[in-house]
């Protein structure tokens, strides 16, 4: 089955899709049915979560920090599944910046991005997930191998926290770093894309106000997933451990053993 044939199930969970199919270096690919990523659940349907529910899922991670999950709301249950919430690093840095988002406050919005400091800050952001959140990334990796399988990861619009924990299992995985582009890119399909609106999260859709069109040009470094940012995490990998092997073993405590172990729960 392919994540082309599933997505169109889910009316209201975005960015969606089963991993499976990606080619690894030595000739293997992962197995379908086993790793999955996609946006918050929060506004999952019945239908959605009936879908999401016969997936078999064992556990549900779920990065969001506080802020998201007060502005978005708890991802929905899911019966017999594991949910997990493991905070990681906003790309915006939380709630204050997307309060000035949602008020429109151009001025503040246009000092703080404009002139490419939008891209610099997604790609710190990138660094400092690497580099400083190697805990996280070492239990997630640890449950993965120890069997926590088939599994679901998530952030809030599934691209940037998610997109890299996706990247860093795969990495462990030996999937060639071009399939993991490849995939990281799909976040940039429009029907994937998070939507971002003024006004408080519980009103309608119908009844948020639109953002300004300047707030959105300068926001849309933060919506799209660039390889440029995808290429800081990995200059963050070089910087802190020399190689990949090294940051897998000393870095996130991922042993032969171990990584044996995540291959034969997620590779054909």
């Amino acid at each position: 089955m392919t994540s082309e044939a599933l997505e169109p199930v889910l009316a209201g969970v975005r960015n969606f899709r089963d991993l499976g199919g990606l080619p690894t270096t030595d000739g293997r690919r992962v197995r379908h049915g086993v790793l999955y990523r996609s946006g918050h659940l929060a506004r999952a349907t019945e239908e959605d979560a009936a879908f999401l529910g016969g997936l078999g899922l064992h556990t549900v991670y779920d990065f969001r920090n506080e802020a998201d999950r007060t502005l978005d709301g708890l991802d929905v249950p899911l019966p017999g599944v594991r949910n997990v919430n493991i905070p990681l690093s906003d790309p915006a840095h939380g709630a204050e910046f997307w309060q000035l988002v949602r008020d429109g406050a151009v001025e503040r919005l246009r000092a703080e991005l404009a002139g490419g400091r939008a891209v610099v800050r997604m790609q710190e952001s990138y660094r400092d997930i690497v580099l400083n959140r190697t805990a996280e990334h070492r239990r997630v990796l640890s449950d993965l191998a120890a069997g926590s399988v088939p599994v679901l990861v998530h952030c809030a619009a599934g691209k940037d926290r998610a997109g890299l924990s996706v990247a860093i299992t795969l990495l462990a995985l030996g999937v060639e770093r071009e399939a993991i582009e490849a995939d990281y890119l799909l976040s940039n399909d429009p029907h994937r894309r998070y939507k971002v609106h003024r006004g408080d999260a519980d009103r309608e859709e119908g009844e948020r106000r639109a953002i300004d069109p300047e707030v959105r040009e300068l926001l849309a470094p933060f919506f799209d997933a660039r390889s440029a940012y995808l290429a800081a995490a990995y200059a963050a990998i070089a910087e802190g451990w020399g190689d990949v092997d090294t940051y897998l073993g000393a870095g996130l405590g991922l042993d032969d053993t171990a990584r044996g172990r995540l291959r034969e729960h997620f590779l054909e």
